[in-house]
């Protein structure tokens, strides 16, 4: 079986070396000027050829290098450079057309000067604007917060400033909205006046240390990630970086971060490490505060660079950081929560399967479910190679479970893949195989139109009662390759939400393989090769998996998954593969099970209170206009806490039910612990499963 990389881990576009020295004990080098024009190196040539020629014929997607793919390579390295429309102005954009329908010719000619004169240009614009910003930042005179001023905090939309006077009324007001939600936080004037100069004074050092590999690495990921999101170009120290951090990922907090937008965003919350069990950070939270032990001060990092800030926040296993976040469905101008986590290294059984029951009541009857919550598809290969007994594996784990949850009499099983973002695809196939007989689980099709059928041959089964699996718009990847073969095999019911879209192959090739002579490092590029597709012949790609059963959700359609991303490749079907439905599942049961939980949605206080709480939730994100008035964003703030609160009290928002994420002895964990009102709702639906299919009128339905 061919390895491939499948887990839901985007590119981490890693940053340099670097960090405030006041407070942080990272050194910082001098001042470097951003008026030297950045030139590309010999290198770079060799490395645009190569990677051209690979991302041309390799890819999965063969898109051919036309004027058409040259517009979308311009828009998206001028959206890297400058995403928020705060430097360049529409004079600018103007001059820059010119070169709209040349950057494929620029690839085949290898010529780099014209993204190079691009990138410097900003470097001129961003001198501009740091120097407008110390100069009314050293006046030190307080904003006044009593004018009536509102700002839109959503740049994607807006357009390009027709000249400096509007660039500076945008600036102004950006850095009255920074100051006040400082000035919030319980900050005095000079205080948020000096944080706010201290923040900047670092940008423009970060940024002057910017030099040629990283611009490389813009233009030609304006070209590889135009072929599809997961395609990108690592220039050499980023690939470097790369390697550490999928190596060295397993300390500190537990969580893969990457910048953003002048933030630090969390990428993944890797299971079994602090945040995952502290349930305090989640996927696309930003990180702009960062305290060393119980009572340090909070050291700002909006504006850093990822290496700066895991110098940060990691630190000796049992010792304590604390962290400012912006959660990921955060209101606009809601205040940042502050969250204490104790360092360690993850403890790999954290990642592992674990079982609890639940009890529903319908009727008379208090039925058993069991509950196993898979966090994703792990598995030792190292172990398996060499033959090893006990090796761990996720398959092995979840027999094990089932035969316990056998024992004690539960009436059904679910299995909760909510957030499981992949992993092992062999893991993938053998789990489907403890619920089926034997057949077909995925198949993979190659860029050059090969297709590879990965089977379960194993003809027992380790479970054949009643059997739900919840996932929900981040299970991604081997999560929906499983989902999917026990939707396809009508064997379970799927319930939750649309699944994330992942249904591509990545695989990492050295750019020196194809130039043995050359002595300087080139770089990588992460490819796509390959495509998942059901057993009945649909893509996993884009679509991910439509439950039979859909939950109430805090999302809009594509607000996340790969349908968010423009340059996703699309979903397409091919030939069904041979395989046999066990039939559990039809038309007719799942509209009576339907049927039952419509009713409930109109009856139930918890399902109603979820649903409006998720609709007016949703509406207020909507709104991306704040007040830099006081008075007007402390109401603000209390209404968006109030929405907060509201989310949590029904289980949404479980992540922040420690907030100050102390550790607890288990008799407080156990007393805490709240009801997941998804996993009961969810529980309720298989019992309705259960029920309706003991009816006469479906007497006939049955496993073949």
């Amino acid at each position: 079986m061919k390895k491939y990389l499948i887990t839901l881990i985007p590119v981490v576009l890693l940053g340099w070396q670097s960090g405030p020295e006041r407070e942080t004990g990272i050194s910082l080098p001098a001042d470097t000027s951003l008026s030297e024009d950045i030139k590309p190196i010999a290198a770079q040539f060799k490395a645009e050829g190569i990677a051209t020629r690979l991302l041309g014929n390799a890819h999965y997607r063969k898109i051919p290098l036309n004027d058409s793919l040259s517009s979308a390579m311009f828009d998206r390295y001028i959206n890297s450079i400058d995403p928020s429309k705060l430097y360049y102005q529409a004079s600018d954009l103007e001059a820059f057309e010119q070169y709209r329908y040349a950057f494929d010719d620029y690839l085949l000619k290898r010529e780099l000067d014209v993204p190079f004169k691009i990138y410097n240009v900003f470097r001129k614009r961003y001198q501009e604007r740091s120097d407008y910003i110390h100069t009314l930042l050293e006046e030190k005179k307080p904003f006044d917060f009593s004018e009536n001023e509102s700002i839109n905090t959503d740049r994607e939309k807006a357009v390009w400033a027709k000249n400096t006077e509007e660039l500076n009324d945008t600036w102004r007001r950006y850095l009255k909205s920074e100051a006040l939600d400082l000035k919030l936080s319980g900050k005095a004037d000079s205080s948020y006046l000096s944080t706010l100069s201290d923040r900047y004074k670092y940008r423009d050092r970060a940024l002057a240390r910017i030099r040629t590999e990283q611009v490389f690495q813009m233009f030609m990921n304006a070209y590889a990630e135009s072929l599809d999101p997961h395609t990108n170009y690592l220039a050499p120290t980023s690939a470097d970086r790369f390697k550490q951090d999928m190596s060295q990922s397993l300390e500190g907090i537990g969580a893969v971060l990457r910048e953003e937008d002048n933030y630090i965003k969390i990428v993944e919350v890797i299971p079994g490490g602090p945040a995952f069990k502290g349930k305090q950070l989640k996927k696309e939270d930003k990180i702009i505060g960062v305290a060393q032990g119980d009572d340090g001060k909070i050291v700002d990092i909006v504006g850093w660079f990822v290496d700066d800030a895991v110098k940060l926040i990691k630190g000796p296993k049992g010792t304590v950081v604390r962290l400012q976040v912006l959660s990921a469905d955060a209101l606009a101008g809601t205040a940042p929560k502050e969250y204490r986590i104790v360092r360690e290294k993850i403890k790999l059984e954290e990642q592992r399967a674990k079982k609890e029951i639940v009890s529903i009541k319908s009727g008379n009857k208090d039925y058993k479910v069991g509950v196993i919550d898979i966090p994703l598809f792990y598995r030792d290969f190292e172990g398996a190679q060499h033959r090893e007994k006990e090796f761990t594996s996720t398959t092995r784990d979840v027999k094990k479970l089932i035969a316990e949850l056998k024992t004690e009499n539960v009436d059904g099983i679910v299995i909760d893949l909510r957030n499981n973002g992949g992993g092992s695809l062999t893991e993938a196939v053998s789990l489907t195989g403890l619920f089926i007989n034997k057949g077909p689980v995925v198949q993979v099709k190659e860029s050059q139109g090969e297709v590879e059928v990965q089977s379960d041959l194993d003809p027992s089964i380790a479970y054949d009662g009643p059997l739900a699996v919840m996932v929900n718009r981040f299970s991604a990847s081997a999560s929906e390759i499983f989902a999917g073969a026990i939707q396809d095999y009508k064997r379970g019911l799927i319930v939750g939400e649309q699944t994330y879209g992942k249904g591509t192959v990545q695989t990492l090739v050295e750019l020196n393989q194809w130039d043995p002579q050359e002595s300087a490092q080139l770089g990588q590029l992460k490819l796509t090769v390959a495509k998942f597709y059901r057993v009945n012949g649909s893509s996993t790609q884009l679509k991910g998996v439509s439950p039979d059963l859909e939950l109430p959700t805090a999302f809009k359609t594509n607000e996340y998954g790969e349908g968010s991303e423009p340059s996703a490749l699309p979903w397409d079907k091919i030939a069904s593969s041979n395989f046999q439905p066990v039939n559990m599942i039809n038309d007719q049961i799942l509209t009576k099970v339907k049927e039952k939980y419509n009713q409930r949605l109109t009856t139930d206080e918890d399902l109603k209170t979820l649903v409006n709480t998720l609709d007016d939730f949703k509406k207020a994100r909507e709104d991306k206009v704040v007040s830099l008035q006081e008075s007007k964003r402390k109401v603000e703030r209390e209404e968006a806490e109030k929405k907060r609160l509201a989310l949590k009290a029904i289980g949404e928002d479980d992540e922040e039910d420690l907030e100050e994420g102390a550790p607890e002895t288990p008799k407080e964990d156990k007393a805490k612990k709240k009801k997941d009102i998804y996993i009961t709702e969810t529980g309720r639906m298989l019992v309705d499963f259960i029920q309706i299919t003991k009816e006469p009128s479906l007497a006939g339905t049955k496993k073949k």
